[in-house]
């Protein structure tokens, strides 16, 4: 109901675009880079809860980490919201932890994972919107 960091980033130095054609969750996520460090990180958009706490979570777990520490835990998450044999240790996620449950309802994984993708895709200055099918 509160998502921190839903806001604009006119001086953003990297923005992507994502996409959910399947449930219509849709937003842009912004990144302020100082060297290789995250300095800031919003979004904007809309979609579900999932979606919406997915990307709120996120730009609280990066801000402060380099590119290489969130490429890490995109893969930690993606590993975690899709495979049921994941490894990745739920306690050291803090609160991202929270959604490991999602990979319980399939549909919903998108939901999950469409901002961490959106990140993905502006850490790596892809000009093409991000789309989960």
């Amino acid at each position: 109901r509160n998502p921190r960091n839903f806001r604009p980033m006119p001086d953003a130095d990297a923005h992507a675009e994502g996409f959910n054609p399947l449930c219509g969750d849709r937003l842009t996520l912004y990144v302020k880079l100082d060297g290789e460090t995250i300095r800031d990180v919003a979004f904007q958009g809309s979609g579900c809860a999932i979606s919406v706490a997915s990307a709120s979570l996120l730009t609280e777990s990066v801000k402060g980490r380099t590119v290489p520490e969130a490429e890490r835990l995109f893969a930690s998450m993606h590993e975690l919201l899709t495979r049921d044999d994941s490894t990745v240790d739920v306690a050291s996620l803090g609160k991202l932890g929270a959604l490991s449950g999602v990979r319980e309802f399939p549909a919903r994984v998108k939901c999950a994972s469409l901002c961490w993708h959106t990140l993905d895709a502006a850490l790596h200055r892809e000009a093409a919107p991000v789309s989960t099918e």
